[in-house]
């Protein structure tokens, strides 16, 4: 990173400090204004995804899969070896999900186009972080949750609800793949992610390298983007730009679900709101409506990318 692009992201830093201290201290211990939405799946797109396999896996690829999501044998002598290992096997389970054309890997396979754009190189970088440590712990952290969960999914048939609803989303060919792909982000960035800053005992003096890992990702859509349309047709560009940036509030202030927790969502950045539930689980005086705070967000956010699934006719 050149000087100038390092003092660019440090003024961008404090920016999203301030605003995520303000966040804290005057909507988390609020009482909660709006109710959560309820999540109505996408519409239906006739004959758009039928030549993608949304039934059951061969069983050797089913196998493979259980093998690979089994998050107790990961290992590694270090936390930056365990996210090594926890990265290679996503990275065999996103190929496995692309041969098979099977739509559980909508998610899968964006997810591992930008950890070996953005976040491994990041990861891997020892002058990167202040805290090396944390922030290969804060990573392991999300990606595992993700991966425990499809593990769960595969043998039990179960998973958090979260990422029920995505799997449920993807495994139905006549629903839109910009969508299901766009739930599995959702859960990804809004549920897990909060959590994850709780798991690694984030710290104000995180908050930096926090930023630093979310807007590199941020900055390496493209890569998502282009290898989720490269295996499934499924074109994120207008759901993921409006995810991190904001685009298509017009379209749902139309629609009625522009609920003002999700314009202050898009004004600060939803990374933000992420991050300041993630601190407020870790104080007992604030869990419980921190954790009424992850779904109602996660919920909003699920109703909004529905609607532009339903009005782009994505």
């Amino acid at each position: 990173m050149s000087h100038g692009s390092q003092k660019s992201h440090k003024s961008l830093v404090l920016q999203r400090f301030g605003a995520f201290a303000a966040l804290l201290c005057l909507s988390i211990g609020a009482p909660t204004a709006i109710a959560a939405a309820e999540v109505h799946p996408a519409a239906p797109t006739s004959g758009a995804y039928e030549s993608l396999n949304c039934g059951e896996l061969p069983l050797a690829a089913r196998g493979a899969l259980i093998t690979l999501t089994d998050t107790t044998s990961i290992t590694g002598a270090s936390s930056l070896d365990r996210l090594e290992d926890a990265v290679r096997r996503h990275t065999e389970v996103a190929d496995i999900f692309a041969t098979e054309h099977h739509r559980l890997g909508l998610f899968s396979v964006g997810l591992d186009a930008v950890e070996h754009a953005a976040v491994m190189p990041l990861q891997r970088d020892p002058a990167a972080f202040a805290d090396r440590e944390w922030a290969h712990n804060i990573s392991y952290d999300l990606l595992e949750r993700y991966l425990a969960n499809l593990h769960s999914y595969l043998t039990a048939g179960y998973a958090e609800p979260h990422w029920a609803h995505y799997f449920a989303l993807s495994t139905d060919c006549r629903r839109s793949g910009a969508h299901a792909a766009m739930a599995g982000y959702n859960a990804h960035l809004t549920v897990d992610l909060a959590y994850a800053v709780e798991g690694s005992r984030t710290e104000a003096r995180h908050v930096p390298d926090y930023y630093l890992i979310v807007d590199t990702i941020a900055q390496q859509g493209d890569a998502l983007i282009d290898r989720t349309r490269d295996v499934y047709g499924a074109d994120l560009g207008p759901l993921w730009r409006f995810y991190f940036v904001g685009e298509g509030l017009d379209a749902l202030a139309g629609e009625g679900v522009a609920t003002g927790l999700m314009l202050r969502a898009a004004d600060v950045g939803y990374n933000t709101f992420t991050l300041a539930h993630g601190m407020a689980l870790q104080d007992a005086a604030l869990r419980a409506d921190a954790e009424g705070r992850i779904t109602e967000l996660w919920r909003i956010a699920d109703v909004a990318l529905d609607v532009l699934a339903r009005v782009r006719a994505l």
